[in-house]
Order: C-alpha cells, then sequence, then structure tokens
C-alpha cells in the first residue's frame, strides 16, 4: 500500500505496550506478549511491519507457512533468526535446532538484554496445527527467558477461534498476553483511504471491499463504484476475485461441506432447512456440522430476533461485507471471469445492486448505531439487533433494547431505507408504526427511528442519514 490509512488505536495500543517493555518490569519481568487476531487479509501482518518499522529496536519477524512438518518450520525459523535485525542473530547461523525447545533458547541468547526488541510469530495457528506441543513450549520459554528480557513478544493469526483459545483459561498462555482484535477499516477509513465525495458513497464501497486493504489498494481514488467493479472484473488476479478464494481455502482445506454450505447463506439462504435445500439436501446432521464450523470460524453469524419475548427463529448469515458480496456476484461466476466475460457479472451486479444493497447495508447500520454516542439514541439502549417471525410478519430492519436476545424493555423500533432519491415518507411511516404493533415488548410510546440514504419527508421520526452514521466511526 502506499499509504497506511487508519489504525490509529492498534498503533497506540502496540507503542504503549512497548513503552512497558522499556520502561521495565516488576521483579525484573519487562517482557510482554500481545496475542493479534483479526480476519484474514484485514491487514495484520501489515500493522505489524508499519509498527516494528517505526520502532527503530531490533527485531525478528517469522512467518509461518503450511509446512509439511515442524522440522521444516524450524529450518525456515533458523533462517528467518539469521537474516533478522537482532544484534547476536550469527548464534542462529550454521545452526538446525531440532525442537522449538532448542530454537526458543538460541531466541532468548540472541536478543539484546540491555535494549527493547520485538519478535514476531506471523500466522502462528499453522505452527500450533504442525506441533500440538509449541503452544506449550512458547508459554515456558516466554515465563524462564523472554519474559526476563526487554522483548515485546507479537503472536499473529487469522483462525479466530484458536487464536481466542490461547488466552482461555487452563491453556498454557492464560493471562500471559494481552489481546488486540484487528478488524477491517472502517466505512470512514474507506472515505479517507479513495477520497469519495459522499458518505453513501463510502458506504457502497465498504459493501464491496469489506474495508480490506488489499482491495482498497487497487481502486482508483475517487472513482464509484460500478467503475471500480468495471475494471476489477475484467482482471482475473484483482484482490476483489482472488482474496476470497484463497482466504476461504486457507479456512477450508478439506472441508469441501461446509464450503456448499457456506455458498448457500452467500447465495441469500437464511433458515437452516432453505440453507440445507439450496447446500443440496444434506443430511441434518451433516448440516449442523457444518453451521456449527462455519460460526466457529466467525464467518458466519447465528441470529435470533431481539423482542421481549424468546424465539428460536434463528437466522444465518454470512459475518463478512466483502465475502457476502463475492459469494452473491463473483465466486460462482469464476469461470466467466476467466474466460474474459466479466463484463455478464457486471451487468448482474448492476441489475441486483439497489436489492442486493438494501439488504446487505443493514448490518452495516445495525453496527453503526452500536457505535453511535449514547445521547444520540434513545435511553436505555443497550443493544441493537433486528426482528422477525418465521412467516416474516414482521420483519423488522431495527430494534433497541436494553438486552438481547430476550429484552426487558424495547428502547425503539426502526426501519432502513437505502434508495437514491426515495426518502423515507408517509408510506414508510405507517408502515413502521405497523410494524411497532406487532412487536412483542413495543407500544405507542416506543421511540421510532429511520435510517435513509435520501433523508425523510415523513414528520413525528427520528431520522438518520449516511452521514450520520459514517461519524459512528472516528477518523
Amino acid at each position: 500500500m502506499s499509504r497506511f490509512i487508519g489504525r490509529g488505536r492498534e498503533l497506540a495500543l502496540l507503542g504503549r505496550m512497548l513503552d512497558r517493555v522499556r520502561a521495565g518490569g516488576r521483579a525484573g519481568r519487562p517482557g510482554r506478549a500481545v496475542l493479534i487476531r483479526g480476519r484474514r487479509r484485514v491487514g495484520k501482518s501489515r500493522l505489524v511491519e508499519e509498527f516494528v518499522e517505526h520502532a527503530g529496536v531490533p527485531h525478528l519477524f517469522y512467518t509461518a507457512s503450511a509446512q509439511p512438518s515442524a522440522a521444516a518450520d524450524l529450518e525456515l525459523f533458523a533462517e528467518a533468526a539469521v537474516a533478522s535485525g537482532l544484534p547476536d542473530a550469527d548464534l542462529f547461523r550454521d545452526q538446525t535446532p531440532k525442537s522449538w525447545d532448542a530454537a526458543l533458547r538460541l531466541l532468548a541468547s540472541a536478543v539484546p538484554h540491555d535494549e527493547p526488541s520485538i519478535i514476531v510469530f506471523d500466522e502462528l495457528p499453522y505452527l500450533l496445527r504442525n506441533d500440538p506441543g509449541f503452544e506449550g513450549t512458547l508459554q515456558k520459554a516466554f515465563d524462564r527467558e523472554l519474559s526476563r528480557r526487554p522483548v515485546l513478544l507479537l503472536g499473529i493469526g487469522s483462525d479466530l477461534a484458536m487464536m481466542e483459545a490461547l488466552n482461555d483459561y487452563g491453556r498454557p498462555f492464560h493471562q500471559r498476553a494481552s489481546e488486540l482484535v484487528v478488524p477491517s477499516l472502517s466505512p470512514a477509513d474507506v472515505a479517507d483511504m479513495l477520497g469519495l465525495e459522499t458518505s453513501a458513497d463510502a458506504f457502497d464501497a465498504y459493501l464491496v471491499s469489506g474495508g480490506l486493504p488489499l482491495i482498497l489498494d487497487e481502486w482508483p481514488a475517487g472513482a464509484p463504484v460500478m467503475r471500480y467493479l468495471a475494471e476489477a472484473l475484467s482482471d482475473p488476479t484483482s484482490a476483489l476475485l482472488v482474496s476470497a478464494e484463497r482466504a476461504l481455502a486457507a479456512e477450508f482445506p478439506t472441508e469441501a461441506q461446509a464450503r456448499h454450505v457456506l455458498m448457500a447463506i452467500g447465495s441469500g439462504e437464511r433458515t437452516f432447512s432453505l440453507i440445507g435445500q439450496a447446500a443440496g439436501g444434506i443430511p441434518h446432521a451433516s448440516l449442523n456440522r457444518s453451521l456449527r464450523l462455519l460460526t466457529a470460524k466467525r464467518i458466519v453469524e447465528a441470529k435470533l430476533p431481539l423482542s421481549a419475548r424468546s424465539s428460536k427463529e434463528t437466522r444465518y448469515c454470512v459475518a463478512d461485507p466483502y465475502l457476502r458480496f463475492w459469494l452473491a456476484f463473483v465466486g460462482p461466476h469464476l469461470p466467466e471471469i476467466e474466460r474474459g466475460r466479466g463484463d455478464l457479472v457486471l451487468d448482474r451486479v448492476r441489475r441486483s445492486w439497489t436489492t442486493w444493497r438494501g439488504g446487505a447495508v443493514e448490518p452495516v447500520v445495525r453496527e453503526a448505531l452500536r457505535r453511535l454516542p449514547p445521547e444520540m439514541l434513545p435511553e436505555g439502549t443497550a443493544v441493537v439487533g433486528s426482528y422477525w417471525t418465521r412467516t416474516n410478519d414482521p420483519e423488522i430492519d431495527i430494534v433497541g433494547a436494553d438486552r438481547e436476545p430476550v429484552a426487558k424493555r424495547i428502547t425503539f423500533v426502526g426501519s432502513i431505507k437505502w434508495l437514491e432519491r426515495r426518502p423515507f415518507d408517509e408510506h414508510d411511516f405507517s408502515r413502521l408504526v405497523l410494524h411497532r404493533s406487532l412487536l412483542p415488548g413495543a407500544d405507542e410510546r416506543t421511540a421510532l427511528l429511520a435510517v435513509s440514504r435520501s433523508g425523510a419527508t415523513a414528520e413525528g421520526v427520528r431520522t438518520l442519514t449516511a452521514d450520520d452514521l459514517l461519524a459512528a466511526w472516528p477518523r
């Protein structure tokens, strides 16, 4: 990337951790550890590279890969150590450690004892898969050696469930490391990076890119979404096309059935039975297993309706905006793009864009509402969700409440109208009032909220626009 956009919060946190290393620690233990996780291709490694570059201290940056054995990992680690900026990196020259225990003891000898240094293990889950004992070995090395040195140890991983589990109670690294979650770039970051004219354009770009830096890096400055898609869909090497395929291949190297289920959800199916039918009529037990895997990996979200009454009407949706777009328009039609007919895909996007965008923007709107200052929403709002019944009568875009999934108090009911040149009008208002009357826990005193791309002409409803939503992410 030519410019490094956003990530101020993450860089500040890493900077504070390095400052603590410099300041020393209690009982002669200045060393610190941070476990960094985030979806594939959101820029975790790029973030750490930026931090290391500006830290100006000796460092070792080792990126694991899907090697066939732990011995291959060790060989590559020794090579990375020799090429690193550690002052005693030559200790690894002509050395081939036979175990991670030996490699980490050598590392403890190579790091400086009188100045800070940074050690990075990128793609940490690969090491854990090749050597299940690596986690305990790293913990032992950190406790006995590295924490006694002025070392900042950073472990990076894209397997969200595995990275979360590393700090769980009963695991070797429990309470030894801080955690840092790296999200995709926000809609506000997208607006700044692309120099887009309007907030609505920024949300369009976010729905396509998911805030992934690799996609935004190839997006022409100021270009509206269709202009970018016309270029990207004609280039089989575009990050828009290949990022999802590579991420899914890494997440599901052998689980073909889970990918079929994901494709069914990406095509628009949301309920258990319809997902199973769209995935080829797979047995219920197999479908359950695939859905558990997809939700455990945070690729799919399982949602319940939010109201004052309990419900079992679970619905499933793709968690990542970019993957939602890719599954809907790109993945099923890659053969057309590969034979030079990206124009066919672009035509499908144009025909379906308004309808697809109207649904795809809903989870982004709800996330923006969760981030707004408390004074911008009715008092007592702690959670924001949505509501539906088995028959979708009604289906309510936005519900605010004091807790979830079963609320004690509904604080507001809202509707999303994300259309160009069509404001939220009296007809929309009447429909929202009707839906409020059908929501368990709401009554005529429950506040009404409209989120509209084109403003509102109806009276008696609080209205938020794209500009209001974009302000939910600090710039």
